[in-house]
């Protein structure tokens, strides 16, 4: 019997050094890409709220060490998670990018051994 084809979907942006990363690390352990730019297209609210529940809310997956968490001033402002929902769609990289998913197994950021878990 063949090995099962493992496929696995990533959300993060092209010019992404993590995102493409997650790619290089699934493309060589020759597991199926579904790649969603999140330039392209916005994050489902359901996808996001998988995330969040896993990773501890939206501060959980927001990327405050990244420079576009720093131009837009979110370490001074109290924003509400709508707010933040809201800028994210508008602006993917305040994420900790590439959200990776594997069934109901997730992996937020640049996370080796999160995606060798999303493997097994």
């Amino acid at each position: 019997m063949p090995p099962v084809q493992i496929t696995v979907q990533i959300f993060g942006v092209k010019n992404s050094q993590a995102t493409r990363a997650a790619e290089r690390f699934f493309k060589e352990r020759r597991a199926q890409i579904h790649f969603i730019d999140l330039k392209q297209r916005p994050m489902a609210a359901g996808e996001i709220k998988r995330f969040m529940e896993k990773f501890g809310g939206l501060a959980g997956l927001i990327g405050k060490e990244g420079k576009a968490y720093v131009d837009a001033g979110l370490a001074y402002l109290r924003v509400s998670d709508t707010d933040l929902l809201a800028r994210i769609e508008r602006e993917p990289a305040l994420l900790r990018l590439p959200l990776v998913r594997n069934g109901q197994k997730l992996s937020v950021g640049n996370d080796p051994d999160g995606w060798k878990a999303l493997l097994a």
